[in-house]
């Protein structure tokens, strides 16, 4: 029996064709998955936020508790001035955390298995980040690519080094996410699959299944919380040239 191929779902399809000038700007079902997540994020907020008590209810006390842990973790990270760059990490959490989440739902989509949707989030990262270090420190931020108290003899070998390391941050910050999602979501096509196809024997790798649903229940909310401090620890960078 032949079974559906796993990566069928990392499908992107169109579903209102837009054509702009020979541009395809086409709503697809990644765009409306993102979209889900943006409005489920701003009613979350909205709704957990708009009337607040002392003694805070269900809602309240999951906003507050996702607030307080990514303002720990950028206090902790991202160092001193690094607040002010707190709203930019909080989004970036509730939205990978958010849209990972929802690639869980059966016959939904998940967006952060597109190595397209992480690229694009960590060049904002990466561009962000940079433009950052430029006003802060002016050209005074070419001094992250120089380790102190190293020989100058070194700096030549060393220099080059820490600028393709620098420069190759989107590439790894996008790949993490993107490999870790598509992994799971193939391994659980392909359990789910062969659970199916093989009848009343399919219990034993319909139990794997269910093990492997809670492993990306976990993974889902880690790589959303990795995305965010490797952010943090990027600002770090540029605001204080570590």
């Amino acid at each position: 029996m032949a079974t559906e191929n796993p990566l069928h779902q990392f499908t992107i399809e169109r579903l209102i064709p837009i054509h702009i000038g020979g541009v395809d700007a086409s709503f697809t079902n990644a765009a409306l998955v993102m979209t889900i997540a943006v409005v489920l994020i701003t009613a979350f907020v909205v709704v957990s936020t708009r009337r607040a008590a002392l003694v805070p209810g269900r809602w309240q006390s999951v906003s507050e508790m996702l607030y307080e842990f990514v303002a720990d973790m950028v206090d902790k990270n991202a160092g001193h001035g690094g607040e002010a760059y707190f709203p930019f990490v909080f989004t970036l959490f509730m939205f990978i955390l958010f849209a990972n989440f929802l690639g869980l739902i059966p016959y939904s989509y998940i967006v952060t298995g597109q190595i397209v949707v992480t690229f694009a989030l960590a060049a904002v990262v990466f561009i962000g980040v940079t433009i950052v270090g430029i006003v802060k420190h002016g050209f005074h931020f070419l001094r992250l690519f120089v380790p102190q108290g190293v020989p100058a003899p070194l700096l030549v070998l060393l220099v080059p080094i820490e600028l393709l390391s620098y420069c190759i941050r989107p590439f790894t910050l996008s790949i993490r996410l993107f490999a870790n999602m598509l992994a799971g979501h193939t391994m659980l096509a392909i359990f789910g699959g062969f659970a199916a196809s093989i009848g009343l024997l399919g219990i034993f790798p319909l139990g794997i299944n269910v093990l492997l649903v809670a492993l990306e229940v976990l993974v889902a909310a880690l790589q959303a919380y990795v995305f965010a401090i490797l952010t943090c620890l990027y600002l770090s960078d540029a605001i204080n040239l570590h």
